[in-house]
């Protein structure tokens, strides 16, 4: 690497000095200048020019590119999610139908954060790379949520009784189940 400023890291491929635009996440944890890195990039081409955009851990590399495919969000805003949440977090916050967390996050407004659920919730097991710990349990958590919620509970209410489901392995089925039955009790 020969020069970093935030967002850019200007990496030297063979004598050839590309500038790539890189999440805080990842520029927090480059080398110092003149230390080599390794990167994982994004290549995008607009009618407006060519972007490069690099990540160090694949997992920021598919959530970004899972953040793209959704309307209305482009790569800065991808970025400035990036740089606001890690994978895992964000993740936890579409499994959970976080609105509120999500729209703390830079340029995020409720319609967006509403789209973020809607359209990312499929796509879990993408987020932050296949070795997200716990990813099928997202999303069971994310169904048996949707689910109580579809039953009457409120969406807060909902996420609470499935997170005090102290079984990390349960499905969908079992956590509604137990999630129900601890509700009885009270």
């Amino acid at each position: 690497m020969i020069e970093k400023e935030p967002p850019l890291a200007v990496i030297d491929v063979g004598g050839l000095g590309y500038e790539v635009e890189v999440p805080v996440s990842t520029f927090a944890d480059l080398p110092p200048v003149g230390q080599p890195v390794s990167l994982r990039t994004h290549f995008l081409v607009r009618d407006d020019g060519q972007f490069l955009y690099g990540f160090l851990r694949e997992g920021e590399r598919a959530t970004f590119r899972a953040l793209l495919k959704i309307s209305g969000i482009g790569a800065k805003l991808a970025l400035s999610v990036l740089s606001g949440v890690a994978p895992n977090d964000l993740a936890r916050m579409v499994s959970e139908r976080d609105i509120t967390g999500l729209t703390r996050l830079p340029g995020i407004g409720k319609k967006t954060a509403e789209r973020l659920i809607i359209e990312l919730t499929d796509r879990l097991d993408g987020i932050g790379g296949s070795s997200l710990p716990g990813a099928p349990a997202l999303g069971a958590k994310a169904e048996a949520v949707g689910a109580l919620v579809a039953l009457g509970y409120k969406n807060n209410e909902a996420v609470q009784m499935v997170r005090s489901i102290k079984d990390e392995d349960a499905d969908a089925e079992t956590l509604i189940r137990l999630a129900l039955k601890a509700q009885l009790k009270k």
